[in-house]
């Protein structure tokens, strides 16, 4: 009988040394922190706030050939901050991207001067500020004229490049065609207003530089960020076409890059999204590259 009863009381005991173990280890379990796990997932609520949507979409875009350098750089570097929108350029000139914009066939309009006061139904943004350069043969000695000899030249009352310090020589004048950003901005500064007697009327400032580097009594007038070493900008009342002097406005021709919208229906996220970051100062660099004045800081 002893036996017995100490045969139960060393089981009994076992099973209390077994249960306190297995109680042991489940609360060491318990408290061990859940960081000590690894990191912990990142919530909604924890996205930074700046992060960018992305965005899907095309956006259409049409106007000025002048503006053609700023928009590549612009449409190429935007590909990497959206990759899921397509932005389309066609140079066909700023009364062609105005025209556009009204009537809803492209969501931005491309527009390299400010709109009249009978272009109604939209709005301008201005994204970039541009010199308008006069650009003469590389040939041509002359390298300073001021404003009232370069409309003079325009209009035909100066006629021979003797008059203005150049060679015993015709002058050609060659310009943009009606309805031109490029054409309406020079007459518009230099007073030459349904004025002026073109030699040629050319539908792009590259065939403008083109006609120009051919001949070596040409003169005419060309976006800033065009102008390559085929032609020669001269200053102007002594002043040369460069970034600083057209955004202190010492250089005399300039005129405004803008885009063209529409001023009561509403843009894509996709045309919204492109014009908030082409007007930042994210893409200030990219203007100035592409050879035209940035107007955000």
């Amino acid at each position: 009988m002893k036996k017995r009863t100490l045969a139960l009381m060393l089981s009994a005991a076992l099973c209390v040394g077994m249960l306190a173990g297995c109680g042991g280890g489940d609360t060491g379990s318990a408290n061990t922190p859940a960081g000590n796990t690894g990191s912990p997932a990142v919530t909604e609520s924890e996205t930074p706030d700046d992060a960018t949507t992305e965005l899907t979409g095309t956006v259409v875009t049409n106007g000025s050939t002048s503006m053609e350098s700023v928009m590549g750089s612009l449409t190429e570097a935007f590909r990497e901050v959206q990759p899921g929108i397509q932005v389309q350029y066609t140079g066909s000139g700023s009364g062609a991207g105005i025209t556009s914009a009204q009537d809803g066939t492209a969501d931005i309009g491309l527009a390299s001067r400010d709109l009249k006061d009978d272009e109604t139904g939209v709005k301008a943004i201005t994204v970039a500020k541009d010199g308008i350069a006069i650009i003469i043969n590389p040939e041509n000695p002359v390298a300073d004229l001021s404003v009232e000899q370069i409309a003079q030249l325009a209009t035909g009352e100066i006629t021979n490049w003797s008059e203005v310090g150049g060679n015993d020589a015709q002058v050609v004048f060659i310009g943009r065609e009606a309805g031109s950003g490029t054409r309406d901005g020079f007459e518009s500064i230099t007073g030459t207003e349904d004025a002026c007697k073109y030699q040629n009327e050319l539908t792009s400032t590259g065939e403008v530089i083109a006609n120009v580097a051919s001949n070596p009594n040409a003169i005419g007038y060309a976006s800033l960020s065009a102008v390559d070493d085929t032609v020669k900008a001269i200053t102007v009342g002594g002043v040369a076409p460069t970034e600083e002097t057209v955004l202190d406005g010492t250089y005399a021709i300039q005129r405004n890059f803008n885009f063209i919208v529409s001023d009561s229906a509403e843009l894509s996220d996709a045309a919204q999204a492109f014009i908030d970051w082409a007007t930042s100062a994210d893409a200030a660099d990219l203007i100035a590259g592409a050879g035209a004045v940035p107007v955000a800081e």
